[in-house]
């Protein structure tokens, strides 16, 4: 344990061995949640409790349980949020926890208030926040990344993607076979490298905020992009039957290579640009 500027820390962690692909959920009522790989079978989660003073960190409960491959680590606190007002520093109530688990595992993360950064993870990820941010680094399977305000980052992501802010900016890159990107007020930045191949129609659309996709030579999708009531749909890529894009007819549409699946571009109000990788 520790006592800061901070306030009161206390310190514990559960080990866990494991056999196969675990499925590995994390949670906490407030805080920031950490995952990362190594390589041995084991998860580790080490939970760091933060609060104004002993008695307020003693409130938060830590429960870890397992059921076969399922391991959960969750962190409680009965009162809930509280803001603690004084003279010098304060704080309320927090849990946050750091997990170090084999590459291969399914991960579900949820915490109420605190940013959520996942890495070199290969599986199905459901990573969510009430608020905060979150950053995901070479992962590779499903993964859904949704937080309720804050801004979203994901990294050399492979597979099946979905991203949802309420309000913030989106960024990925990789090679994702489907994907949906939502934001509700927010500028969106798309990176698709060499090798993307939509095995599904993609979604990308943001209520406000300007749309910047990157595309690779040999990328094949139908586009439709519609920039809203105030914005314009720009294409440096050469699009075949292509028609739109002028402040007539704002949405743009055409044929990116040999066509097929259905790249839907929209904001409410912004600049959609195309752009080559």
């Amino acid at each position: 344990m520790n006592i800061d500027h901070e306030g009161h820390i206390e310190r514990e962690e559960k080990r866990f061995a494991v056999n196969g692909q675990a499925d590995v959920h994390l949670y906490t009522f407030d805080g920031q949640v950490e995952v990362r790989s190594w390589d041995r079978a084991e998860v580790l989660v080490e939970v760091e409790k933060r609060g104004q003073d002993k008695d307020a960190v003693s409130r938060i409960q830590v429960q870890a349980d397992r059921k076969g491959n399922r391991i959960q680590v969750e962190a409680r606190h009965p009162g809930g949020r509280t803001v603690f007002v004084g003279f010098g520093a304060f704080r309320s109530p927090s849990a946050r926890l750091l997990a170090t688990v084999p590459r291969k595992v399914n991960l579900v993360v949820r915490s109420g208030d605190g940013s959520v950064v996942a890495e070199r993870i290969d599986g199905r990820l459901e990573l969510r926040t009430g608020d905060g941010s979150i950053r995901a680094i070479e992962v590779s399977g499903e993964l859904l990344a949704e937080t309720g305000d804050g801004s979203i980052q994901l990294e050399d992501v492979t597979g099946r993607i979905e991203a949802r802010t309420g309000d913030g900016s989106l960024r990925i890159s990789g090679s994702p076979s489907v994907l949906r990107a939502r934001s509700g007020d927010g500028s969106i930045v798309l990176r698709i490298r060499q090798g993307a191949v939509m095995t599904d129609d993609w979604l990308v659309a943001t209520g406000d905020g300007s749309v910047s996709i990157e595309l690779p030579d040999g990328f094949n999708a139908e586009i439709e992009a519609d920039p809203g009531s105030g914005g314009r749909a720009r294409s440096e890529l050469v699009l075949t039957n292509a028609s739109g894009g002028t402040r007539e007819h704002r949405t743009l549409r055409g044929r990116l290579g040999s066509g097929g699946r259905l790249l839907t571009i929209r904001t409410g109000d912004g600049t959609i640009r195309l752009l080559r990788y």
